[in-house]
């Protein structure tokens, strides 16, 4: 568990964490490891037999990310799936899905998860076979945010810049914005989309799964907690999304050995850094970014109807995105988003991006062959 100063008490976690497990989803896909061959580009040498995706796992150093107060590496683990036709044809290119992972989960999950869809779908007539990139943002507090604070470092130029770079620099990509999305789910949903309307000049397709942190509360009542149960464990996963939380949107280098300010202490509210939290919620950062998600080639946003935590933020995101004019796909699905997510990349995502990024014609499509 983190260490907390005494600035930071054990009932004002208590008191707030509850409202941010309402928040950020701690679901994480679980999966046996996939591994590969180190990074960097690959091609030709298919040799006989069926072709096959493969795995790979390499680290990335992140610039953006050196000298962060958490401590957390600059060089992050970093999961890049491989479609099965990428090292019989070297003369080919792809384009790439970024994926961000929730909270509390690594790398390899989504990819454990989307793999079988994308190996099956690799031979579909008219279906783009896509390089797929998951960043390991698993920090001192189990998440980043995918946020810019000098506590966890700047999580939006990573992905934006210094992850893009080593893939298009070590891997057969097609450099381009128009061929590049970019997705997630639950905290990798709020950084997919907090990143995509910032940088429209990198990705051109956004993905937005079950988004966490759309719009924030001004307190979090106690009653919020998920159960009222005191047990440790419950609380310590509380503590951590709070922190994950305060360390992204309200960081304070003048403050040790954490170096974030809650905005609840010494069981007082706290508006000023409240306000904080508010400003980096989506829906408040809406308006400002309207124009860049207009650049947008396509966007599209999925929640499943179960979803007591995110469903009703969800519909307020897709309706100021309407009255904002902002072009974008909405769908609300029945079912439970964490038994789903494998199914919706089958059927959705992955068809979603064969559709919006530019690529080469598929092989196999009709008048190719």
């Amino acid at each position: 568990m983190p260490v907390k100063n005494n600035l930071i008490d054990d009932h004002s976690l208590v008191r707030f964490a509850g409202a941010i497990l309402m928040t950020i989803a701690l679901v994480s896909g679980a999966g046996a490891q996939v591994r590969g061959g180190p990074g960097g580009a690959r091609g030709g040498g298919g040799g006989g037999g069926p072709r096959a995706s493969s795995v790979e796992h390499v680290t990335v150093h992140g610039k953006s990310l050196e000298g962060n107060l958490e401590g957390d590496s600059p060089d992050r683990n970093v999961t890049v799936y491989l479609p099965p036709t990428y090292a019989g044809d070297a003369a080919r290119r792809y384009p790439v899905i970024y994926f961000l992972h929730a909270f509390a989960a690594h790398s390899d999950s989504p990819i454990d998860q989307i793999k079988p869809s994308a190996d099956r779908l690799a031979s579909a007539q008219g279906f783009s076979e896509p390089i797929i990139v998951v960043p390991d943002a698993y920090t001192m507090h189990q998440g980043s945010m995918y946020s810019n604070s000098p506590t966890t470092g700047d999580w939006e130029r990573f992905v934006a810049e210094d992850l893009v770079a080593f893939i298009d620099s070590h891997y057969r990509t097609l450099a381009k914005p128009i061929s590049r999305g970019l997705a997630g789910q639950f905290m990798g949903g709020y950084g997919a989309l907090r990143i995509g309307m910032k940088r429209p000049d990198v990705f051109s397709s956004l993905y937005i799964m079950s988004a966490c942190c759309l719009g924030m509360t001004d307190s979090a009542p106690e009653t919020m907690l998920p159960t009222p149960s005191p047990q440790r464990a419950a609380l310590v996963a509380a503590e951590n999304a709070a922190l994950a939380a305060a360390a992204a949107w309200s960081p304070n280098p003048g403050n040790p050995p954490l170096f974030l300010d809650l905005p609840v202490k010494d069981r007082n509210d706290r508006p000023d850094i409240a306000a904080k939290w508010s400003a980096n919620s989506l829906i408040s950062m809406l308006e400002q970014y309207a124009s860049n998600l207009k650049k947008n080639y396509a966007i599209a946003i999925e929640i499943d109807t179960h979803d007591a935590l995110f469903l009703a933020k969800n519909r307020q995101l897709h309706e100021a995105m309407y009255r904002l004019k902002i072009p974008h796909s909405y769908e609300e699905y029945e079912g439970d988003a964490a038994s789903k997510t494998t199914e919706r990349f089958d059927r959705n995502l992955l068809p979603f991006f064969s559709k919006s990024l530019a690529s080469p014609a598929n092989p196999t499509s009709p008048g190719v062959q």
